[in-house]
């Protein structure tokens, strides 16, 4: 499919009226987006056919001092990820002491399981089972 002829001058157009604030037929973000649907062209337009158009755009945002809105996104979106990585990170090390608090608890309820068995098998041990009693909801 090959480009309108006219589609060049619709987005260096639709340039023009989202970097001065005035658009007319999108939101006016400072993105690939917004200039695709301003020059009313497909955004692969921008993308695939037009890659100059997309980079001129970019470096005048810039180089007015301002940030695409795309960047800006991103950027949050990386601060939002530090965020959960430094709760993961606080989490897992939480994780890790609990996990050697219960491996000590575990082996000194393992040293006490063979003191009492061992008491258990001596005969004259003061240690005695007790029966049990059937579970009140279990029929015999």
């Amino acid at each position: 499919m090959s480009p309108a002829p006219d589609e060049r001058d619709r987005i260096r157009a639709a340039m023009d009226r989202i970097l001065q604030g005035a658009p007319q037929h999108s939101n006016g973000a400072l993105t690939i987006v917004a200039l695709a649907q301003e020059a009313d062209v497909p955004r692969n337009a921008l993308t695939q056919r037009h890659l100059d158009l997309k980079n001129d755009f970019y470096a005048q945002v810039r180089s007015r001092g301002q940030t695409p809105d795309s960047e800006i996104r991103l950027r949050q979106q990386i601060v939002k990820l530090k965020e959960l990585r430094a709760e993961d990170t606080a989490e897992l090390s939480q994780l890790r002491t609990d996990v050697d608090h219960l491996v000590r608890v575990v082996h000194q309820l393992t040293v006490e399981n063979r003191q009492l068995r061992g008491a258990l098998s001596q005969s004259a041990s003061s240690v005695r089972v007790l029966p049990t009693q059937p579970h009140p909801n279990r029929t015999l």
